[in-house]
């Protein structure tokens, strides 16, 4: 997408834009993908993501939060300006979620990042929280102080559904989720365990029909900052306990200024009033019974996209043809398709 200077821009002119970045991620990590792998398909979706950004010349991004420290792989770092624009954004930024999967051409793989005008996402370090997300039918009457059992309860009268009709999604992390997998199952609820990967399941559980209707459990903040700005932008409700797996996580969240006692909202989490939320899958994405996105496709010169695109009152189900090498696709004989 051709950018013009001279055009004043302002923050509701960019998901386009940002959706360019995670398509591009997307196919740069499909590229990569099924190699056995997982760092080779992550510096991918670093690398792509990294120039995508840098390609919108009227903004300047500043990562507040991103992939990196936990398990040593490429990174977005925290604090990290890209870009030397007039408009400053806050970005929260997963360049491949999943990356196990991807290595092995697994499914729900997927490019993600949120966006916010400068102030409008917090900041914190590559960690864990204790998160538990809710569609809008259930919203404001859950709490993560409650007892799980009181919590699945509630969820079923909020949305008029027996306790055994509910899917609870959690990630496969012993020992950390093991009891609450324990005790979902106990209530009568079927407890969805993913092996990775909790980001889109928690959006998931703010879309009617997607079969999830909630997610509990620890798992990674930044896929939780992200969540919440889609879950803020649904109509949902979020909420989250950092979660420091050891002192040095206790020190560096509290410099950043996290309170380890507090319990963080959507609200606290995706500050602005201003949100964009753009996820392109790798592989096919999917919840429990329901496919939502296929995977990036190729053929000759050519890559097909699917992605998904929330602001404020709109959700966009975006399929795209990407001419990557214009000759060859007229050499291949290649034509425009919808699958």
């Amino acid at each position: 997408m051709e950018d013009k200077p001279n055009k004043v821009r302002n923050f509701a002119d960019l998901h386009p834009h940002l959706l360019k970045v995670t398509q591009m991620a997307a196919i740069s990590s499909a590229r990569a993908a099924g190699h056995g792998d997982k760092h080779l398909a992550d510096q991918a979706a670093v690398t792509s993501m990294r120039e995508q950004l840098a390609a919108i010349s009227w903004i300047t991004a500043v990562v507040k939060i991103g992939e990196g420290e936990r398990d040593e792989a490429p990174m977005l770092f925290i604090g990290e300006k890209i870009g030397s624009g007039s408009l400053q954004i806050d970005i929260a930024v997963d360049p491949l979620e999943n990356t196990n999967a991807t290595s092995k051409l697994g499914p729900n793989a997927l490019c993600v990042l949120a966006a916010a005008p400068s102030g409008g996402l917090i900041a914190a370090s590559d960690g864990y929280m204790n998160k538990l997300i809710v569609g809008p039918k259930v919203a404001g009457k859950i709490s993560i102080r409650n007892t799980v059992e009181k919590n699945i309860a509630i969820i079923a009268k909020a949305l008029r559904r027996e306790v055994d009709d509910l899917t609870i999604t959690i990630l496969d992390r012993k020992p950390r989720n093991e009891d609450l997998i324990d005790r979902v199952i106990k209530t009568g609820a079927r407890a969805q365990v993913i092996p990775d990967g909790d980001l889109f399941p928690g959006v998931l559980s703010c879309i009617s029909g997607a079969s999830t209707h909630a997610l509990m459990g620890i798992g990674a903040s930044p896929e939780g900052v992200i969540s919440a700005a889609a879950v803020k932008l649904l109509g949902g409700e979020m909420q989250a306990v950092f979660w420091p797996k050891d002192d040095d996580d206790k020190i560096r969240l509290t410099k950043m200024g996290i309170d380890l006692n507090k319990v963080y909202f959507h609200n606290d989490l995706a500050l602005g009033n201003e949100l964009i939320f753009c996820v392109t899958a790798v592989t096919q994405l999917g919840s429990a019974t329901k496919s939502i996105l296929d995977g990036v496709s190729f053929f000759g010169g050519a890559a097909i996209t699917n992605s998904l695109v929330i602001t404020a009152g709109v959700m966009q189900k975006i399929n795209t043809i990407h001419i990557l090498d214009p000759k060859e696709f007229v050499r291949s004989k290649s034509e425009y398709r919808l699958f």
